[in-house]
């Protein structure tokens, strides 16, 4: 496996190979991301991953100088699922002059759910990961489903673009408890990491609602967020939405997709199940 650090070592590692299959990443890399190497190789060879703690995405606040960075760590981790070349450049490298040009995703999918509670964040991944598909130029992208909002944002770039890139998503991995895999939640003291499953079990009992037939969204919505309220969560949000378009659903909805954000302590989860109104995903 080659790690490389440059656009240019990026370029010659990839002169002469078609046909790749690209994994972006931030690093600190679970079973989740590793699984998605793993479908990656089903689509395409070369594989690439890139290492990237992206900062137009992170705000005011946010948790950009403490996002761990564990690069050995990582390229073992690649290296063991069959990765041909890891990309990990610095911020210089992918931002050698001040970033004055971004992509600006439809309204209603960067100023909802998450987008509300994050401004900017969706225009930072979308910016970054068209950079990325620039210098990698795959063939097919992998992405994983539990970042739901970030996955439609990332189809709706290719779709705009025209870009001859194939959109892969692979299932969010979880604990034993249900907890879905996730960088941040290495951040979770023992008591609530503990709690945090709770988030999918809300989730779950929203769906298992809904294909026993209540259409009563709104409430669903509001008990389940109450739930967590009362357990001691800073809830953001959780909300029914149509899979394919995050809109309301309709009458003519066939899958839905529930998604919740929520803080618990000083870390911020989140979580979907998405799921047709006859079988559950």
């Amino acid at each position: 496996m080659q790690v490389v650090h440059t656009a240019a070592e990026l370029r010659a590692a990839l002169a002469g190979r078609s046909g790749t299959a690209f994994v972006p990443t931030m690093g600190n890399l679970h079973a989740g991301h590793v699984s998605l190497v793993e479908l990656a190789k089903q689509h395409g060879q070369p594989v690439v991953a890139s290492i990237f703690v992206n900062p137009l995405q992170f705000g005011a606040g946010e948790d950009f100088e403490r996002y761990p960075r564990t690069l050995g760590a990582d390229c073992e981790e690649l290296a063991a699922a069959g990765c041909d070349v890891v990309f990990a450049p610095d911020v210089a490298e992918m931002y050698p002059v001040p970033q004055t040009f971004a992509v600006q995703p439809p309204h209603s999918l960067a100023t909802d759910l998450c987008g509300a509670f994050r401004p900017g964040h969706f225009s930072g991944v979308a910016t970054v990961v068209l950079k990325l598909f620039n210098l990698v130029q795959p063939r097919v992208a992998v992405f994983g489903r539990k970042d739901f909002q970030q996955l439609l944002v990332i189809r709706e770039l290719v779709r705009q673009f025209n870009l001859p890139i194939d959109i892969v998503s692979g299932d969010t991995l979880r604990e034993a408890d249900g907890l879905a895999m996730s960088s941040r939640n290495a951040y979770l003291g023992p008591s609530e990491r503990i709690q945090a499953a709770q988030l999918q079990r809300e989730l779950a009992a929203i769906v298992t609602a809904v294909q026993a037939g209540e259409r009563d969204f709104e409430t669903l919505a509001a008990t389940a967020a109450r739930h967590l309220k009362m357990a001691g969560w800073r809830v953001d949000y959780v909300a029914l939405r149509d899979a394919a378009t995050l809109q309301a659903p309709s009458p003519d909805s066939t899958r839905l997709v529930v998604l919740g954000a929520a803080w618990l302590g000083q870390t911020r989860l989140i979580d979907n199940l998405d799921f047709g109104l006859d079988n559950p995903a």
